[in-house]
């Protein structure tokens, strides 16, 4: 499987199950937070995914995830699990389209 169609498919999934880890919590406007999560999430498959580096696949999860959780994480101020779930989502997926994509 190519790797962007690979990346696409990864960040549905992982946007879907922070989707699901958030619908029982509170906020001001739910639909917009979980909007929101879900199209960072996406994007750090997708972008994972079109990424051509000369890194491990877990590193580029790694980093990628990272990058595109602090923001999220310095607007909310929860760093540990918006940037924890970030960087271990990277990495699965940075594992995944490195062994499994083309």
């Amino acid at each position: 499987m190519s790797r962007v169609i690979l990346g696409v498919i990864c960040g549905l999934v992982f946007g879907a199950l922070d989707v699901a880890i958030m619908l029982p919590m509170t906020f001001s406007d739910k639909r917009a937070a979980i909007t929101a999560a879900f199209i960072a999430r996406f994007a750090i498959g997708f972008v994972i995914g079109a990424a051509r580096l000369p890194w491990p696949g877990w590193v580029v999860g790694l980093t990628f995830g990272l990058l595109l959780s602090i923001p999220d994480a310095i607007i909310t101020k929860a760093y540990t699990p918006i940037v924890g779930m970030g960087a271990i989502g990277g990495a699965i997926i940075g594992v995944l389209v490195g062994r499994f994509g083309r």
